[in-house]
């Protein structure tokens, strides 16, 4: 499973990082001004629903029940389910899509009521989303070609689609943004060109594993019956599971309605700064929760819960090795980051400032946020959606509270610290309920093992404290200046933490195999 993590790890690092290249081709054409701003909280709305419908609750009500049916039923069986599950799928989204193009404005309305007053960024904000909209209709077909790929360990593939998303981006902004009257059209437009492209990249994997669908409405014959039950069994889990997935982005989409009643340029730092935070969550919390839910899943179908709690051990131990010395990385080198990523062009010393103050923010609550990828499949796999729909839930009151509190006092930083206390109790609860639903427990060796990267990631703290310059310096000096101090405290403070743990007994070239924690 270790190579598996491996490999998507990998290939999210490829997608992260033209991701970055993306978010620094934007900074450097768009800045935080308003089109900037009007883009993000446009493309925000298909991706708030792809993260719903496609990568959340779809693909953890999909997946348990594909592996269950890829282990108890004939291929043929396996199939006629796919096809109708594909089918009704691809009907809904239509609906949907067409839906979203035909009522951008009232959206944009919503979700960015302070943007009524600003006749640029409305009108911006509705073109972009009426272009970008249909993504959605190709990316949940894509995610759940996913599901089905990661099912038969194919991961790779599934995990490489969101770097045409970033290609797309890319070429768009700089080929054509600054020969476009209208950058709003075309940003859109290249949101909708990705989609497409991503869709046709999974099909040949599909077809050579067996399992290219042929869309179907209704299923009769001998497996239509099961075929019924089984789609069936998705929505019905998908229908809390929505709600569940949802919690989190309706943080998002809270913060983007507080935002836009903000100064100009709020927007774009929560972007920025969250942009650079799902880095080490994407690469790391992502991958890690991609790998383990079909593992679980197929635990849980062979009714093997020993085995099941040591997949969930290895991964908690994995969450805390890799996320203590990216949360001190973030909030310590906050500025650098920044600065170094992104200060280019229209994006001042001032943006660098802004967004960096809401990186700490958004840091501290790293670990959580991988704790929930891992915690909630947990779940998942006993097919329960219900669970964490109460966690989250309650998560997301308290985010609106902290949120509406900090609103005026902290700016946007108030909005990045209160999705971070939210995460803090989401996480908390969801491991609370999981002992008590499981009986699971750690295992032997967790004080210890704790108190060790604890101590390597004082070491990781002093080596940057003792060495780094002053943030105010970051913003003053040329590019490869920058560039080149930052990977060299970078590549010290890792060699530090991973030193520090293999002098403690952790030996660092094994160190994502069990049997080495």
């Amino acid at each position: 499973m270790i190579r598996s993590v491996g490999t998507v790890g990998s290939m999210t690092v490829i997608s992260r990082v033209t991701g970055l290249v993306r978010d620094m081709v934007f900074a450097q054409f768009l800045g935080s001004g308003p089109i900037a701003d009007a883009f993000f909280v446009a493309f925000r709305i298909p991706n708030f629903f792809r993260r719903i419908f496609g990568e959340g609750a779809l693909s953890v009500a999909f997946v348990p029940v594909y592996s269950e049916y890829e282990t108890r039923y004939p291929p043929s069986e396996v199939s006629a389910f796919l096809n109708l599950m594909v089918g009704r799928l691809a009907m809904i989204l239509i609906a949907f899509t067409a839906s979203g193009v035909i009522f951008a404005p009232e959206v944009i309305r919503i979700i960015a009521p302070g943007f009524i007053d600003d006749p640029m960024k409305y009108e911006a904000s509705v073109t972009t989303l009426r272009l970008a909209f249909p993504y959605l209709f190709f990316i949940s077909l894509v995610a759940l070609a996913a599901g089905v790929l990661n099912t038969h360990g194919r991961f790779a593939a599934a995990a490489m689609t969101p770097v045409l998303l970033n290609l797309c981006l890319i070429g768009t902004v700089w080929l054509w943004v600054p020969m476009g009257s209208d950058p709003a059209a075309v940003l859109g437009g290249g949101v909708l060109l990705a989609g497409l492209i991503q869709f046709g990249f999974q099909l040949p994997f599909l077809k050579r594993i067996g399992r290219l669908p042929r869309p179907r409405l209704y299923a009769r014959g001998a497996n239509g019956r099961l075929a019924r039950e089984g789609v069936s069994q998705v929505f019905r889990l998908m229908l809390p599971a929505i709600f569940g997935v949802s919690i989190a982005q309706i943080n998002l989409l809270v913060n983007t309605i507080l935002a836009s009643f903000l100064i100009t340029g709020s927007v774009s730092w929560l972007y920025y700064s969250d942009r650079l935070m799902e880095f080490p969550l994407g690469v790391f919390g992502v991958a890690l929760a991609t790998v383990i839910l079909p593992s679980l899943s197929r635990n849980i179908a062979a009714e093997d819960h020993e085995a099941y709690d040591t997949t969930l051990n290895w991964a908690l131990r994995l969450v805390l090795l890799i996320c203590v010395p990216a949360t001190i990385g973030l909030v310590l080198l906050a500025t650098p980051l920044i600065s170094t990523l992104f200060q280019y062009g229209v994006f001042s010393a001032y943006d660098v400032a802004m967004a960096a103050k809401s990186l700490v923010a958004f840091s501290i609550g790293l670990p959580t946020f991988v704790l929930i990828k891992v915690l909630a499949p947990g779940f998942y796999a006993l097919k329960d959606t219900r669970t964490p729909v109460l966690v989250g839930t309650i998560a997301m009151v308290v985010n609106a509270g902290i949120a509406l509190a900090l609103f005026e006092p902290l700016a946007h930083v108030g909005l990045a610290l209160a999705t971070s206390i939210a995460g803090i109790v989401n996480a908390g609860l969801l491991y609370i309920l999981l002992k008590k639903k499981t009986r699971f427990s750690l295992e032997a060796g967790w004080v210890s093992f704790v108190g060790r990267v604890a101590i390597a990631g004082v070491v990781m703290v002093l080596v940057i404290k003792l060495g780094s310059p002053e943030g105010s310096i970051w913003t003053e000096k040329e590019a490869l200046w920058r560039i080149s101090v930052l990977f060299a405290w970078i590549a010290a403070s890792a060699i530090a933490y991973f030193a520090a743990l293999y002098g403690m007994g952790i030996s660092v070239h094994r160190l994502f195999e069990r049997r080495a924690l």
